[in-house]
């Protein structure tokens, strides 16, 4: 899929990929979706099928943080509060704790209402808000929502569809 350069787009790209990924996590059994063996997002770290959900929920959810805060002129610290952009695999490491009292049912209600909420409010915004100027150093706001979207549901979905092959085998 090409990279979205539109509202319009990127809302299909949001909406198609997630699909895909739903596919993906329905065919993962509940009872081993808390089994920690996916390799973590932090190096020497690991995972489970729901940590990966923790994951993008975070990340959907940072998102709708900083159009929040952009809406409201605020200055916003990417990527979050005491995170640094070399400190991704810590930052991982929060979403999962951040969620890890949720079943993975659970989790997978709050991701969807996080996809909707996010497809809502780039529905709210120009092709030129989303995508006319720098947001974030050289990135476009529709950009920046693309990379912590979009982009992650496809990486989810290849994680848990070689996760389920291994498991298969």
């Amino acid at each position: 899929m090409a990279i979205p350069t539109t509202k319009d787009e990127l809302i299909s790209a949001i909406n198609e990929r997630y699909v895909k990924l739903e596919a993906a996590l329905d065919a993962v059994p509940t009872d081993i979706a808390d089994e920690k063996s996916m390799d973590g997002h932090a190096k020497g770290t690991g995972m489970s099928v729901n940590n990966l959900v923790s994951y993008l929920i975070g990340w959907n959810e940072l998102v709708l943080k900083w159009l929040d805060q952009d809406a409201q002129g605020k200055d916003i610290e990417f990527p979050d509060v005491g995170y640094k952009w070399n400190e991704l695999g810590a930052l991982a490491q929060k979403f999962y704790r951040d969620y890890s009292a949720s079943s993975f049912a659970e989790n997978r209600k709050r991701l969807t209402v996080a996809k909707d909420q996010l497809v809502s409010e780039i529905s709210k915004r120009t092709d030129d808000e989303l995508y006319g100027s720098a947001w974030h150093g050289k990135w476009t706001k529709g950009r920046m929502i693309q990379f912590n979207s979009s982009s992650p549901y496809e990486n989810a979905r290849s994680r848990i569809r070689k996760w389920l092959k291994s498991k298969a085998g």
